[in-house]
């Protein structure tokens, strides 16, 4: 289906997958259920594309979609079973094989320690490059929510990883002598 600016409908969906994906992993902490999230979302949108506005942003359009969904199957799905221990984690968990896959797991576990609320928004900002009223769009909820949200999301990783400054971003010092000596 071709709108009048020319793009096309489908393409313009396809291209939204990954960003999907990734915003449906963040909110359901299982990549199965997540692929399932993001299916959904997408026959939903598939089945409604009349609904939708052109001139709009169909990254926000589709993300509301998915964040709605979510929230349905939560309520139906009453309670689950968390994995506080970590004893299901520990037993698909594979030791990473260089310091980045460190890092990346130490923050996806501090990540998933954050309030529902914080880690949608700061997975909307910050991993989806929502704008702050684009978030909140999506949230349906004010733009200062959005941003104090996001302040106090940032403010506990921080604190779950021990960040202290901007010295403890990116390479550790021999990393960063051996990546100095290449460049050269």
């Amino acid at each position: 289906m071709k709108d009048s600016s020319g793009s096309d409908f489908r393409i313009d969906l396809v291209k939204t997958i990954p960003s999907l994906r990734a915003f449906a992993i963040s909110l359901t902490q299982n990549n199965d259920r997540a692929d399932d999230l993001v299916q959904e979302t997408l026959v939903k949108a598939w089945d409604k594309q009349s609904s939708f506005q052109l001139g709009t942003n169909l990254k926000a359009w589709l993300f509301t979609i998915l964040r709605n969904e979510f929230y349905s199957q939560m309520r139906k799905r009453g309670r689950e079973v968390q994995d506080s221990d970590g004893t299901l984690t520990a037993s698909v968990a594979v030791h990473p094989g260089q310091q980045g896959s460190v890092d990346l797991n130490d923050f996806r576990r501090a990540l998933e320690q954050l309030p529902e609320d914080q880690r949608e928004a700061i997975v909307l900002i910050g991993a989806s490059g929502f704008s702050y009223e684009e978030a909140a769009d999506i949230c349906d909820c004010a733009v200062g929510t959005i941003k104090s949200r996001v302040s106090r999301a940032r403010t506990r990783l921080q604190e779950i990883l021990g960040i202290d400054g901007d010295g403890d971003y990116g390479p550790d010092a021999i990393s960063a002598q051996v990546l100095g000596s290449t460049a050269a």
